[in-house]
Parts: structure tokens; sequence; C-alpha cells
């Protein structure tokens, strides 16, 4: 498995922070039909229930937006990628189409609450390491352009910045020529659910995607 640690940075700002690595074999493509008549069930189901108002008081999003403060990221301008994402079925909009990996990562986001980076393995350099973003740091958000990361939770490996709660870079990015994934849940709220959502995870990938030789590590504090 990659190499991964945590930056006492973040410990600071969220000491019950836990990370969840999970790398596995996947086969990739363009359209999941059984997989978006499971997204258009949760999407109906999540829109009787909910409002927006009540999706800032779900702990997993609470708790990343808590930490955005902290870090001093307006979390309102930046907004982490599951809130944005039920902010968006819950405005009547349709979620993007974009592959079948992408597509489950973003359910297993809606149903967890959990902002879920996802990239191509092959494609990552050396180790990485969760740290905070810096003044002018360069990331290429995915189909968003430079984004500013100041202040954001972000995921680097040897040569620069991949993933932050709020949006993943374009150099790693899942393409249907990723073969080996990782998927990284980013679980702010710390250990409660967190079991429950792992497992919803791997069932996800393996039903959609195939999932082979999946291998699950938490990181947290020692």
């Amino acid at each position: 498995m990659i190499s991964i640690s945590i930056s006492n940075l973040i410990y600071d700002a969220c000491p019950q922070f836990v990370s969840v690595q999970l790398e596995c074999n996947v086969k990739n493509n363009d359209y999941n039909e059984s997989l978006w008549l499971e997204i258009e069930s949760f999407i109906n189901d999540y829109q009787k229930t909910n409002k927006i108002k009540d999706i800032n008081k779900h702990p997993s999003i609470l708790a990343t937006r808590n930490t955005y403060k902290k870090l001093g990221k307006d979390p309102n301008r930046y907004r982490p990628s599951a809130e944005a994402l039920r902010r968006r079925i819950l405005k009547g909009a349709e979620l993007y189409k974009i592959n079948t990996i992408v597509d489950a990562i973003n359910l297993i986001s809606l149903k967890t609450g959990h902002s879920i980076g996802g990239f191509d393995a092959d494609l990552i350099k050396g180790s990485l390491e969760l740290g905070v973003g810096q003044k002018d740091e360069q990331f290429e958000a995915i189909a968003r352009g430079f984004l500013n990361i100041e202040g954001l939770p972000v995921y680097r490996d040897d040569i620069g910045g991949i993933g932050t709660p709020t949006s993943d870079e374009e150099r790693t990015k899942i393409s249907l020529n990723t073969h080996r994934l990782l998927m990284l849940m980013n679980a702010y709220s710390g250990k409660a659910g967190l079991e429950e959502a792992m497992e919803y995870a791997k069932y996800i990938l393996e039903k959609y995607l195939g999932a082979e030789d999946i291998k699950i590590r938490k990181i947290e504090r020692e």
C-alpha cells in the first residue's frame, strides 16, 4: 500500500481525525445502469426527508466544516465535496455522470457524509502526507482550474498536492485507464460510524467495479 502520514497541523485542528485508505484493482467503464438506479433511489429518498438547512448538521459534514474554520478557510466558499453533492441534489440539479469509479465514490460520499478522494494509484509518485495548503500553492482542481488551497487540508505526493475535501487534482484523477484505485475516506468526525462506512464502500466497489485485492487501513493519531 502507498505510505501515508498525517501532519500534526491536521491533528491540532481536528484531534479525532481518521483517514481510511482503501486500495483495490478495479474495472472502470463509462456508465453502469444498475449503479445509477441505486444512486437515483438514494436521491429520491434523501429529497423526501431532508432540507438544505439540515445538511450542515450531519456529523461528518459539520466536523469537516469546523476543521476548515480552524484552519482559516471559509467552508461556505470552499464547500467540502460531500456537502456540495447533497446541496446539489436538494436543489434538484442532476449529478454529473463521469465514469463508474467516480460515480460510485460520489454515492459513497452521499451516503456516508464523508468527503472522499479517489485517485489513480499508478499516477501517485512516492508517499503521501496530509497537511495544510500554503499560499499560492499550485493545484489544478478537476474541471475547475486553479484552486486556492491555502488553509485546506491537502494530500501531497512527491510532486505536489493531489486531493482536498473540496476537490481533487487533475494530475492523479481517475480515468477509463485506471486499474488500481486509491480511495481516501476523510473522517473529520472520528471513529463514529466509520466501520459501517468502510463496509458500505467495500460493498459498492465490489458490486459495481468488480473490486479485487482490496486492502484497507485506518490512519489515526497514536
